[in-house]
């Protein structure tokens, strides 16, 4: 069967940039951002989104475009005979599944806050304490999370049976246009809010009362660990993706492309959020709380507030959502090339076992609020933990060391395959940074996650 391609460089651009952008650029990034004491945080987060996200988007897609497989019969392709890289594919499949069982239901989570601000739910006027309340009253009705979250699911399978053009490729494209419009109108008219300049200023301006507050280590290994988790790297959700591409342009220039764009919307996403949270008097270091709770009694408490919270959470749906369609086409993709399934098949299998395995992370706040898999943790931390914490990492530094080792792949065909086609290209005297430097980085942020 001939390898599915995309239909234009602009899809790929966007569908890559899909899986990239998501609750991690727009939930997690702003409030990482004010524990931080945002400016020197944002600088620092930029220059490690270059000097490690990259080259480690790079290898993925590297593996991705050198074999033309997905992540197990990828390694299978590029691999030394006898080598065990492969198995770390398993591990691949595995990782993007337990993905998909917290992300569709914090996806339908956004969906359900979209149609509460669209329906009245939130209104006009609304108390602090009743605005906030209704996240905890969403959590403890098993009946309607279930239900946002299966319509998540059907709804990204039911996209990705069309195949990668008709599917994927074309309704990414127009989510993805539609959610940087978005953007673009929510952060101008956070712009025009009273409390704009005092928000974007401690948002964007360097103050050393931040690294005097948590200490330059902390505040450059939060860094370190935003850009690195911020293109969910390691389970192999971009490799499909560098399986389907032309071999036109080089890897480090599309690579850029990707990253610029995954950046663009997360500082748009603090520049929505920061002047928004000094206008109304809310802290902005407010925690993972702060898109759920924080937020809704501040668009309650705005002029026209129900309208730009439906939109706030429309964005965030498109966000959400372009993340879920990209990891489903790769959980797909595995399935046909490793068993040898049609699409259709796969697409059926999947969904019925996805299905029913986002329902613990459903129960888990209310029928199963007792039950903690990992110690302290609900079910949905326990299982971002053992995606965050342990196969992101992990699994980027394997893809590292199958680059640039001679033991894998080897650092000279990576290079050869990264700079195959026109744009920019990696020197080779990146050689022992690649070898050295970045695996050292990876494992503190490994360990950081650890600890």
């Amino acid at each position: 069967m001939k390898r599915e391609s995309f239909g234009s460089r602009l899809g790929f651009l966007l569908v890559s940039a899909g899986c990239a952008i998501g609750i991690g650029n727009v939930w997690r990034f702003p409030y990482i951002v004010g524990q931080n004491g945002g400016g020197y945080f944002v600088l620092f987060y930029l220059i490690c989104l270059l000097v490690m996200g990259v080259p480690v988007l790079t290898m993925e897609l590297a593996v991705g475009r050198g074999s033309r497989k997905s992540a197990v019969l990828g390694y299978r392709a590029l691999e030394k005979p006898g080598s065990k890289w492969h198995i770390h594919g398993w591990f691949c499949l595995i990782g993007c599944c337990l993905l998909m069982m917290y992300y569709t239901t914090v996806t339908g989570w956004m969906v359900s806050y979209f149609c509460k601000f669209l329906t009245g739910t939130f209104y006009g006027g609304m108390e602090a304490e009743a605005a906030s309340a209704v996240f905890g009253e969403m959590l403890g009705n098993p009946v309607s999370m279930a239900l946002f979250t299966e319509i998540v699911v059907v709804a990204g399978l039911a996209i990705c049976s069309f195949g990668l053009q008709k599917g994927l490729e074309r309704v990414s494209k127009v989510m993805m246009l539609a959610l940087l419009g978005l953007i673009l109108v929510l952060a101008v008219h956070s712009l025009t809010l009273s409390g704009a300049a005092e928000g974007m200023k401690f948002y964007l301006l360097p103050s050393i009362d931040s690294i005097r507050k948590n200490g330059l280590g902390s505040l450059v290994t939060d860094a370190m660990n935003q850009a690195f988790f911020t293109l969910s790297l390691g389970i192999a959700a971009m490799e499909i993706f560098g399986s389907y591409m032309s071999e036109e342009h080089t890897l480090p220039g599309e690579a850029v492309r990707i990253c610029g764009l995954d950046t663009f919307v997360a500082l748009m996403a603090g520049t929505i959020i920061f002047p928004a949270c000094f206008t109304f008097g809310v802290e902005p270091d407010a925690g993972p709380p702060l898109i759920f709770v924080t937020l809704p009694q501040v668009f309650v408490n705005m002029a026209g507030g129900r309208f730009w919270g439906a939109l706030f959470f429309l964005f965030m749906v498109f966000a959400s959502f372009s993340t879920v369609l990209a990891v489903f086409e790769n959980i797909i993709a595995i399935c046909m090339d490793t068993f040898g399934w049609s699409r259709k098949k796969a697409t059926a299998v999947c969904g019925a076992a996805l299905a029913v395995l986002s329902l613990p992370c459903v129960l888990g706040y209310n029928v199963w609020s007792d039950f903690h898999p990992l110690p302290g943790k609900d079910v949905l931390d326990s299982e971002d933990f053992l995606v965050s914490g342990l196969l992101l990492p992990i699994g980027s530094l394997v893809y590292l060391l199958f680059c640039v080792t001679k033991w894998g792949w080897g650092f000279d065909k990576y290079l050869a395959e990264a700079n195959r086609g026109r744009g920019l290209k990696f020197a080779k005297w990146l050689k022992p940074y690649f070898q050295w430097v970045l695996p050292v980085l990876i494992v503190i942020i490994l360990l950081q996650g650890l600890l």
